[in-house]
C-alpha cells in the first residue's frame, strides 16, 4: 500500500498508462496544458511539478485556446494517445467548455482535471462559486456532461481506483471515443488514501479493434454486388482506424471511385486514379456529380454530417446506404445497412465477401471524366494575375505548390474550411486537419500548436501549416505566443479580408444587406482601421511580414520555411470576389418566412424550391 493524495494518485497513474503504436510502446498521455489557479495549483499543480519530465506541462495562455491544442494533438495521433488540460474552479474550467465541444463532435479523447467547489462546503460560498440555490450539488462543472463522453466528481480519493480507468475506456474506444471530464473538489484533491501497489503498475494498452458481424457482412456485399453505380465515401474515421491502405485496396480491387468528407480529406492522394474529390456543401463538382448517381454508397468512418450530405440532397432520393462505422449510432443513420465494426477488418471482410465484383467501367470512367474537369478548376481557381484580386484560393496554391509532402495543413471557421477541402491537393495520406466538425473560430493557431507538439514528436523536420482569417486570429490568437515560448514552430498565413466575409456572402445569398459582418458594415464602428497582424505577430516573439499578393507570398512562404520560429505571413484578400463557386451542394439554413424585404421573400422562395431533392431521415 502506499499513502498518496488524490491528485498525487491521479497523476502518478498517469504516468504509467502506455500505448503501444507500431510495436513501439509510449506513454498514453503525452502531457498536458495547465493555467493554475487556486482550485488546482496547490494540490494538482504539486503532483504534477513531480512528474514534470514523464508529463510535461506546456503553459496555456487561454484555457479553451488549450483545449484546442488538445484536440489538435489527438488528431495527430490518431486518437492513439490523448493530453489533459487542467483548469482552475470556476471561469478557468468554464472556458473549456467550447474546446470540450469540439472535441466531442470530432470524437477526440481529452482529459480534463478541473477544479471543484469544496466538497465539505465549509467555506462556501467561495470565490468563483456558482450558487445554485435549490441544488448545492450543481455547478459550473455540470455544464459539462452534454459535451464530454465521460463524467465524474471526485467525492472521495477511492474513486479514482474505478473512475480513472473508466475514463481512459471510453477515450480510447472507437465507437465511443471522446472527451472525459474529472471534477476535483479542492479539498479532496488534498485528500489522503491508502492505494494498493498494483494500481500503479505499469499498463500497455492496445485499441479494440471489433471484428464485424458475419450477417451485416453478408448482406451488405448482396446489396453491393447489385450496385450498377457504387460511390464509397470515405471518412476520418478510415485514418482512425489505420485503415487507408486497406481502403485504397478495396477501392482498387473493385474499382469503386471514391469521394473524401471534410475530415476525411487526405485518405487518398489527390492523383489516385479512383479519387473523385471532397463531397458536400464545400465539395467538388466532381463528386456531388457522381454522388447524384449512385445507386449504392458505401459509407465508411463517417458520421454523415450535413456538410457531408448536403443537408441530405446531394443524394438520389432511391440510392441505398452501407455504413461501416465502429460506433452503432453512425452505422444506422439513413436507412444504412449497418456494418459495425472497425474499418480495416470490416473492409477485409467486406471485400473478401464480394468476390470478384468490379463497377461497370463506363461508370468508373465517367467518375473519372468528373474529376478531370474538376482538377480543371481547381487549377483555375489557385491561378492568379494581375488581373485578379487575391483569393484565399491563390493563397492555398501557393502554399500547396512549395510545401513538403509530409506538411499538416489546418483550417477551421470561416472560409477557409470550404476553399482548403475544395483547393488542396493531397500530397501525402493522413496530412490535411480541417476541422469543420464544430466549425470551431480559434481552432486554427491553438489547434497548430497542439499538433505541432504532436508532430514533433515523430517528424520535427515537418512543419505545420495554418491557414487563419482575420476573424479568427482576433478571436484566439494567444497561442502563437505558446508556440514561441515553446518553440514548437507553426507557419500562420493570416489572410485579411476585412471581417466575417463568409457570413456576410451567407447574408447577401439569402436578400438580407451586409450588416455587422464585415467591419465596414458596423454601424457601430464609425471608423474601421486596419490591425497590424505583422507588428502583433512579431510581439509576440513571431518572425512575420505582409505581403501584397501570391507571387510575394511564394516567397515570403519560403523564408517561413527555412525559419526556426513561428512566422506569420499577412495577405488582404478581397471579402466578395475570389471565391470557389464551384462544388457547391445545397445546405439547409433557417430563411425568414415572412419579411417586408422582397430580396429577403425571393431568396426564400429559391432556397425552399429546391427542398424537393431532400432525403427523407426514415
Amino acid at each position: 500500500m502506499v499513502q498518496l493524495t488524490t491528485a498525487q494518485a491521479i497523476v502518478r497513474w498517469l504516468a504509467n498508462q502506455y500505448i503501444e503504436i507500431d510495436g513501439e510502446e509510449l506513454r498514453l498521455c503525452g502531457g498536458g496544458f495547465g493555467i493554475f489557479g487556486h482550485g488546482n495549483v496547490t494540490c494538482l499543480g504539486e503532483a504534477l511539478y513531480n512528474y514534470r519530465d514523464e508529463l510535461p506541462l506546456y503553459r496555456g495562455q487561454n484555457e479553451q485556446g488549450m483545449g484546442f491544442a488538445a484536440a489538435g494533438y489527438a488528431k495527430q495521433w490518431l486518437r492513439q494517445r490523448f493530453m489533459l488540460c487542467t483548469a482552475s474552479a470556476g471561469p478557468g474550467t468554464a472556458n473549456l467548455l467550447t474546446a470540450s465541444g469540439l472535441a466531442h463532435a470530432n470524437r477526440l479523447p481529452m482529459l480534463m482535471l478541473c477544479g471543484d467547489t469544496f466538497l465539505t462546503r465549509l467555506p462556501d460560498p467561495v470565490l468563483q462559486q456558482m450558487e445554485n440555490f435549490n441544488d448545492p450539488t450543481f455547478g459550473v462543472n455540470d455544464a459539462f456532461k452534454p459535451v464530454t463522453r465521460y463524467w465524474d466528481r471526485i467525492t472521495h480519493p477511492a474513486q479514482v481506483i474505478q473512475s480513472l480507468p473508466a475514463a481512459i475506456a471510453t477515450m480510447l474506444d472507437p465507437g465511443d471515443c471522446g472527451p472525459a471530464f474529472l471534477g476535483l473538489p479542492q479539498d479532496v484533491q488534498g485528500w489522503t488514501y491508502d492505494y494498493p501497489d498494483v494500481f500503479f503498475e505499469k499498463k500497455v494498452h492496445r485499441i479494440r479493434r471489433q471484428a464485424p458481424d458475419a450477417d451485416e457482412v453478408g448482406d451488405a456485399a448482396s446489396l453491393l454486388a447489385s450496385a450498377k453505380r457504387p460511390m464509397i465515401v470515405a471518412g476520418g474515421g478510415v485514418q482512425y482506424s489505420r485503415a487507408v491502405a486497406e481502403l485504397t485496396e478495396f477501392a482498387e480491387s473493385h474499382q469503386i471511385p471514391v469521394v473524401e468528407t471534410i475530415a476525411g480529406r487526405a485518405n487518398l492522394l489527390s492523383d489516385h486514379a479512383l479519387n473523385i474529390g471532397p463531397i458536400g456543401v464545400t465539395g467538388s463538382d466532381s463528386a456531388n456529380a457522381v454522388a447524384k448517381k449512385a445507386d449504392i454508397i458505401l459509407a465508411v468512418g463517417t458520421r454523415l454530417q450535413d456538410f457531408t450530405t448536403g443537408s441530405w440532397t446531394a443524394f438520389a432520393q432511391d440510392a441505398r446506404f452501407i455504413s461501416i462505422n465502429a460506433a452503432r449510432h453512425d452505422a444506422g443513420k439513413h436507412r444504412s445497412l449497418p456494418v459495425v465494426g472497425d474499418a480495416k477488418l470490416s473492409l477485409i471482410a467486406l471485400g473478401q465477401a464480394l468476390g470478384d465484383y468490379s463497377a461497370p467501367q463506363s461508370w468508373v470512367s465517367d467518375s473519372k471524366d468528373q474529376r478531370a474537369k474538376w482538377d480543371a478548376s481547381v487549377a483555375d481557381n489557385v491561378a492568379y494575375d494581375n488581373n485578379r484580386p487575391n483569393s484565399y484560393a491563390q493563397a492555398i496554391g501557393v502554399v500547396n505548390a512549395l510545401c513538403d509532402k509530409r506538411d499538416r495543413v489546418v483550417a477551421a471557421a470561416g472560409g477557409l474550411p470550404a476553399e482548403v477541402t475544395a483547393n488542396w491537393r493531397t500530397l501525402d495520406i493522413g496530412t490535411v486537419d480541417v476541422e469543420f466538425g464544430f466549425s470551431c473560430m480559434g481552432y486554427e493557431i491553438a489547434g497548430a500548436w497542439g499538433a505541432r507538439i504532436a508532430q514533433s514528436e515523430r517528424e520535427p523536420q515537418q512543419d505545420t501549416i495554418t491557414f487563419c482569417g482575420d476573424g479568427s486570429y482576433l478571436l484566439m490568437n494567444s497561442d502563437l505566443y505558446s508556440s514561441v515560448l515553446s518553440q514548437k514552430k507553426i507557419i500562420a498565413l493570416v489572410l485579411d479580408n476585412g471581417g466575417f466575409a463568409v457570413i456576410n456572402k451567407l447574408q447577401n445569398n439569402t436578400g438580407n444587406e451586409s450588416f455587422n459582418n464585415l467591419l465596414s458594415d458596423c454601424p457601430t464602428i464609425p471608423a474601421p482601421f486596419a490591425v497590424d497582424f505583422e507588428a502583433h505577430a512579431r510581439a509576440m516573439g513571431a518572425a512575420a511580414e505582409t505581403v501584397a499578393g501570391p507571387a510575394e507570398l511564394a516567397d515570403a512562404f519560403t523564408r517561413a520555411k527555412a525559419s526556426q520560429r513561428s512566422y506569420v505571413i499577412v495577405m488582404k484578400v478581397d471579402p466578395y470576389v475570389g471565391w470557389t463557386e464551384g462544388g457547391h451542394a445545397w445546405w439547409e439554413v433557417g430563411t425568414p418566412h415572412v419579411t417586408d424585404s422582397d430580396r429577403v421573400r425571393q431568396a426564400h422562395q429559391d432556397w425552399e424550391a429546391t427542398r424537393v431533392k431532400q432525403r427523407r431521415g426514415v
